[in-house]
């Protein structure tokens, strides 16, 4: 709401905010997003309630949305819980998406994680939904679970959403043919798929041909599965730490079986590995977040 009236003129504001008048001509004609009154003389006069929004759409800009993106942020009413001053102010407006779907996967309302998925999409890159906003969630479910604060029933019911969610991502993506095949599994005994799959889709998305597996394989079915697919890459995902010994003594077999083959691991389980083992392994992890994803892929790729 406007609770001042204009006190500055188009010349004033383009010093104040940092944008060049004829910008911010074409943002309000095409945009709407605000209404300087005009003086006596027809030129426009902007409020202080206009500087704090053109300023936030400018620093929005400066963080990677386009205009029209930014403005669709500010004229949305639909987030739950409410976009905060502190929100606003620190542009962290992905972190809403979170905490809104979080709150409707746990209440086991399916239509509206759907819908609030489907706002996301429309603001954000794919990307920036599956590895950002579904990535956060799935730690926040994870840490929720792990201190008894929501039961596996809430567990359940979000990952299988999610599972679909991003499956449906993933097999719409298509594969580049000039990169070569891999096979994304869980480690032994692992049933938490989730990570894996947000890292799939950001393999998919390089243009990699993604063979995917889903939960453990039995281990006799590798040799099996390489034989068909003749992968040039073997991508392993650990949750649990009680799995991690299972991991690792994998990654030793196939290293010395599958000598052509690439292999990753990550996951919350490989986060729990000694200094030792850390070191032994360093080659094989690939990380936990998109930079660290880029840099492992780089060094493999390039050799």
């Amino acid at each position: 709401m406007e609770t001042h009236g204009g006190k500055y003129n188009i010349k004033a504001i383009s010093k104040i905010v940092g944008i060049q008048p004829g910008t911010l001509r074409a943002w309000e004609r095409r945009y709407k997003m605000i209404a300087p009154i005009r003086n006596e003389s027809g030129h426009r006069l902007y409020t202080e309630d206009h500087v704090k929004i053109i300023k936030w759409l400018i620093d929005q800009v400066d963080k990677g949305f386009t205009i029209s993106q930014a403005v669709a942020l500010l004229e949305n009413e639909k987030f739950s819980p409410p976009l905060t001053e502190e929100l606003v102010e620190n542009g962290d407006l992905s972190q809403a998406f979170v905490l809104e779907l979080l709150d409707a996967l746990l209440s086991f309302n399916e239509n509206s994680g759907n819908e609030i998925m489907n706002r996301a999409f429309s603001i954000y890159t794919i990307d920036k939904v599956v590895i950002d906003i579904l990535g956060n969630l799935l730690v926040n479910i994870g840490n929720l679970r792990e201190v008894g604060k929501i039961t596996s029933a809430h567990e359940h019911f979000a990952t299988s959403f999610l599972r679909t969610r991003i499956g449906m991502i993933i097999h719409s993506t298509p594969a580049n043919s000039v990169y070569p095949k891999a096979i994304a599994v869980c480690g032994p005994n692992e049933c938490h798929e989730l990570g894996l799959l947000i890292f799939t889709h950001y393999i998919r998305r390089l243009g990699f041909e993604v063979i995917y597996l889903g939960t453990s394989i039995s281990e006799n079915d590798f040799d099996i599965v390489f034989e068909q697919v003749k992968p040039k890459y073997l991508f392993l995902s650990c949750t649990l730490e009680e799995n991690k010994s299972s991991t690792l003594s994998l990654v030793d077999r196939l290293s010395v079986q599958q000598p052509r083959l690439t292999i990753g691991v990550s996951g919350h389980g490989v986060s729990k590995l000694t200094c030792d083992e850390k070191h032994q392994y360093q080659t094989y992890i690939v990380g936990d977040t998109k930079k660290q994803w880029d840099q492992w892929l780089g060094d493999k790729l390039s050799h």
